[in-house]
């Protein structure tokens, strides 16, 4: 799977079945060369005035199924926002 291909996909969480959004980013371990983490945007606070959204951060390991459309994760969603 590509990078880009990865992006396109919609990620919800197993937990509570909600939304979380699209992947934006990942996360590599330079030495092995395989993915740490998925970085997803959260929404934006007050029309992106008052600061910055949260995103989350969501590790490999908690990454249950990757499919054609969706990435089902199974996260703690207030655990895993920065």
């Amino acid at each position: 799977m590509r990078l880009s291909e990865l992006k396109c996909k919609e990620v919800i969480n197993e937990k509570d079945c909600k939304r979380l959004g699209n992947v934006s980013d990942v996360e590599f371990d330079s030495k092995t060369g395989c993915i740490e983490s998925i970085i997803i945007p959260g929404q934006m606070k007050l029309c992106n005035l008052f600061g910055k959204s949260e995103e989350y951060i969501i590790p490999y390991k908690c990454i249950c199924q990757i499919g054609e459309d969706i990435v089902l994760v199974c996260i703690d969603t207030e655990k895993f926002t920065f």
